[in-house]
C-alpha cells in the first residue's frame, strides 16, 4: 500500500504546486523518486512530530495540500494534541499519513503497534478516516484526500487483500463502503489490509457450506450507515473484523449504527484485539495467529457463532 501511495502521490504532485509532503525523518528510499521530481514539494520535519504537524497546519492555511508521513503511532498518537487542536480545529487540508496499521511492525515491538489509532482518530471532529482494504483503494483513496478538502487520516498497512472492483466502471466514493463478495449466511465487513485474511477465511467456511459476503469499509468516519443497515436486515449473522482494538473501531462503529437505527441481527461478534496491549513480537502474520486474527481463526469464530 505504502508503494501505491507514494506513487500516485507524485503523480499528482508533479501538476499540482499545492501538494506538500513532510516526513518524520524515515521513507527516503521510498521518496527518492518523489524528491527528484517535485524538490521544492518534499520537506524532512525530523524526528519532530508535534512540530511536523505544526509546519503542515501553517502551510495548508496559506493554500497547501499537506501530507505528514510516519510509522503507525507516531504521525498520530504522538501529535494527537496538534492535530485536534490545530489542524482539526482549523478544518485544514492536512492529510496524516500512517505506515503500518496494526501488526505491520510486529517485530519493533508495542511502541511500533497501531492498534487504537482508528478509535481515537475517529473521535476527532473534522477528520475523515480512511483504512483501504488493499491496492485499488489505496490509489483511489489517495486521490480522494487530494481533491477533498478537509483533514485527513489515512491508515496504511503493510499487507492487503484482493479488491479489485467487480465491475470496471465502478467509482471509488468516500464514504461508501464495497461488497467485494455476495454472499447469503453471514456478512463479514472489514476494515485495512487485513481483508486478505478475511478472504481467506470465507473460502474456508464456504467450503463448509457458509456463504459469505464480504463487505470493505475503507471509510471509517463518515460512516456508511445505508450499506450497513441493509446488510444487517438481509443477512442474520453479522461479523466485523479488523486489525484494531474492539474498542471504538470498525466494530464499534457497526454495533452503534445497528441499534442506534433499532436494527438487531440475529448474531453479532466484533473481531479484533481484546482490552489489552499486544506486548508480544515477532511479525505481522504470527501476531494475527496469535491474537486471534490469521483465517483459521476467523473461520473459526464465525463457525461457532453460527
Amino acid at each position: 500500500m505504502r508503494d501505491t501511495f507514494i506513487g500516485q502521490l507524485k503523480q499528482r504532485a508533479v501538476g499540482d504546486p499545492r501538494i506538500m509532503l513532510i516526513t518524520g525523518d524515515l521513507g527516503f528510499g521510498v521518496f527518492d523518486r518523489y524528491r527528484e521530481d517535485c524538490p521544492k514539494q518534499f520537506l524532512n520535519a525530523g524526528i519532530a512530530e508535534q512540530n511536523m504537524t505544526m509546519v503542515a497546519t501553517g502551510m495548508a492555511m496559506e493554500g497547501r495540500i499537506v501530507f505528514t508521513y510516519s510509522i503507525g503511532n507516531f504521525s498520530t498518537l504522538r501529535c494527537l494534541e496538534q492535530i485536534r487542536n490545530d489542524a482539526c480545529y482549523h478544518n485544514t487540508d492536512v492529510k496524516i499519513v500512517s505506515i503500518g496499521g496494526g501488526f505491520s511492525y510486529g517485530a519493533l515491538g508495542i511502541s511500533h503497534h497501531a492498534t487504537e489509532d482508528l478509535a481515537i482518530m475517529r473521535a476527532l471532529p473534522n477528520m475523515t478516516v480512511v483504512a483501504p482494504c488493499g491496492l485499488w483503494e489505496a490509489k483511489q483513496a489517495t486521490d480522494a484526500l487530494i481533491d477533498t478538502p478537509g483533514t485527513f487520516f489515512l491508515r496504511l498497512d503493510k499487507s492487503s487483500g484482493c479488491d479489485e472492483p467487480l465491475q470496471q466502471e465502478e467509482v471509488f466514493r468516500l464514504g461508501r463502503a464495497r461488497i467485494l463478495k455476495e454472499g447469503t449466511d453471514v456478512a463479514i465487513i472489514v476494515t485495512g489490509g487485513i481483508l486478505g485474511e478475511v478472504q481467506k477465511a470465507a473460502d474456508i467456511l464456504e467450503f463448509s457450506g457458509v456463504s459469505v459476503k464480504i463487505v470493505s469499509v475503507h471509510t471509517i468516519k463518515p460512516f456508511d450507515v445505508g450499506l450497513v443497515l441493509d446488510i444487517a436486515r438481509e443477512i442474520k449473522t453479522v461479523v466485523t473484523v479488523e486489525e484494531h482494538t474492539v474498542i471504538g473501531g470498525l466494530g464499534s462503529a457497526v454495533a452503534e449504527t445497528l441499534l442506534d437505527n433499532g436494527v438487531q441481527p440475529k448474531a453479532f461478534l466484533r473481531i479484533g484485539l481484546g482490552d489489552r496491549f499486544s506486548s508480544m513480537v515477532g511479525s505481522q502474520a504470527y501476531l494475527r495467529q496469535q491474537y486471534g486474527l490469521d483465517a483459521s481463526a476467523i473461520a473459526g469464530k464465525i463457525r461457532k457463532l453460527i
